[in-house]
């Protein structure tokens, strides 16, 4: 079954943008720091990125293999769309309260669990790539994340958006337990991949509902 395996780039801190992100300034002030192993060949697209740093350009590659996107509104917004393809033509799942009809690849959709559910039937036996904070956390708390490949880049930007946020009800009431699969160290990253556990040391089954 595909798997749906949240991709981030983080501060040591905990921050995937820096503060006042939005229409033009996705990263917030000081959030490119994150990215900045990444030059683009063209257009600033997913499908045009390289990187001379060994881990990103590995966790790259990987990305481009998944057979779908699942997104949250706001950051397939602030992203343009992705100018209607993230990569080869993969359909692209948003989640977002306003779903309309779907657009070339793109498939808006409302619930959590159908968008979940529809992502991991369009990427076949590739896995689903998840970006997005807020989407990390709704998806997190419906069960519906099995791995987490985390870019820890060495910095502290001390304030902007968390990956995880802070507030009550952002996150599951109860820990969540992570089984480390696999780790790289590069010069401008740390890259950590992680098995979700439910209860018991079980690696999360979203069939299990």
């Amino acid at each position: 079954m595909s798997k749906i395996v949240l991709c981030m780039w983080m501060s040591l801190d905990g921050f995937i943008a820096g503060p006042e992100d939005g229409p033009g300034q996705g990263l917030g002030i000081g959030g490119e720091r994150l990215h900045d192993f990444v030059t683009f060949d063209g257009p600033d697209h997913p499908a045009a990125a390289h990187s001379d740093d060994e881990v990103g350009a590995a966790v790259m590659a990987e990305l481009m293999t998944s057979g779908a996107v699942l997104t949250g509104r706001r950051t397939y917004d602030l992203a343009g769309g992705w100018g209607g393809d993230h990569h080869d033509g993969v359909p692209i799942i948003v989640l977002t309260r306003s779903p309309g009809p779907a657009s070339g690849l793109v498939r808006p959709v409302a619930d959590v669990r159908e968008a979940a559910a529809r992502a991991r039937e369009a990427a076949g036996d590739k896995d689903v790539l998840l970006h997005g904070a807020s989407a990390a956390r709704a998806f997190l708390l419906a069960g519906e994340i099995d791995e987490m490949a985390l870019q820890i880049v060495p910095v502290l930007l001390g304030r902007g958006r968390r990956l995880f946020g802070d507030a009550p009800g952002e996150l599951p009431p109860e820990q969540v337990e992570l089984e480390l699969v696999h780790s790289a160290v590069g010069p401008g990253m740390v890259h950590l991949r992680y098995r979700v556990l439910r209860e018991g040391g079980a690696a999360v089954d979203s069939r299990d509902g």
